[in-house]
């Protein structure tokens, strides 16, 4: 589904057949502005959903709504700072913002703690990525937030990365045989990425050729023999961490070796940013 078809979808949940009280009291011609505010500290993400739904809010009440960033995507910002403003039909103001707010408080704050992990990271090298952890159909707003925190993303779908995980590998039988069947059927310019929960899947997964490593679950003394053996046997791998990854354990990989630390919780453990919409005189 295409992001119009979502946000004309979220405009049809909350507007139904029309707004009962800004139909009752704003005349059809009324004009007016609102500034978006933050009600704390947050980073700023989400101004171009935002800004379509106005936009699409606007056309439905016979007129047009501007919405102007005021602070950058990826900016910190303190509370009571506006980061956006809007202006033009008063109706399509009103109208689109729950809609409008409901994903900028959403994608602030993904983008607020994508950059604590990043922070935690800090001059290591690690390169802090987003899972497929998302919400469904919202993915494309998630994965843009984690970007604006800092952050970098993982594969978008199952369609632009290879991944055989323990599933895979349980379902064919064999983590090498997997690999194979991978590199067989992949055009060259794809990666093989194998996830592996033991030193002994490690050593497997190097010796069939896989190109990105991905240590699931391990603890620190279990990556630094992970990263070790990899590094004998396929030293240009990509070697990522994944599982019970939070700001405070990354800080304490730092020098282990890692190339990528994924963290799901960038995105499912995040809480919305408080912003709010205020009517100008």
């Amino acid at each position: 589904m295409d992001l119009d078809s979502l946000i004309r979808a979220s405009l049809n949940e909350d507007l139904g057949p029309g707004d009962l009280a800004t139909e009752a009291t704003i005349p059809e011609d009324a004009a007016g502005r609102a500034n978006i505010v933050a009600k704390e500290g947050t980073v700023v993400s989400g101004h171009r959903f935002a800004a379509r739904v106005f936009q699409m809010a606007g056309e439905r009440c016979g007129g047009q709504v501007v919405y102007e960033p005021v602070e950058p995507a990826g900016s910190a910002v303190a509370s009571g700072t506006v980061i956006a403003r809007v202006f033009g039909s008063m109706r399509g103001i009103l109208v689109g913002e729950r809609p409008a707010l409901n994903l900028l408080m959403r994608a602030c704050g993904i983008a607020a703690r994508t950059k604590v992990h990043v922070d935690a990271a800090g001059d290591s090298g690690l390169r802090v990525v987003d899972t497929r952890k998302t919400t469904p159909l919202w993915r494309a707003l998630e994965k843009a937030a984690v970007r604006d925190g800092g952050g970098h993303n993982h594969r978008f779908g199952l369609f632009d990365g290879c991944m055989l995980k323990d599933n895979h590998i349980a379902a064919v039988g064999s983590l090498p045989e997997a690999v194979r069947r991978a590199r067989r059927e992949i055009h060259h310019m794809t990666r093989i990425c194998v996830e592996c929960a033991t030193l002994a899947q490690v050593r497997e997964a190097c010796e069939a050729g896989a190109d990105v490593l991905m240590f699931d679950n391990m603890d620190n003394s279990g990556l630094t023999e992970a990263v070790a053996l990899a590094r004998s046997l396929r030293p240009d791998a990509v070697l990522e961490a994944s599982g019970n990854m939070t700001a405070e354990r990354i800080a304490t990989l730092h020098g282990v070796g890692l190339d990528v630390v994924s963290v799901g919780g960038l995105i499912h453990h995040a809480d919305w940013a408080d912003l709010s919409l205020r009517v100008q005189p």
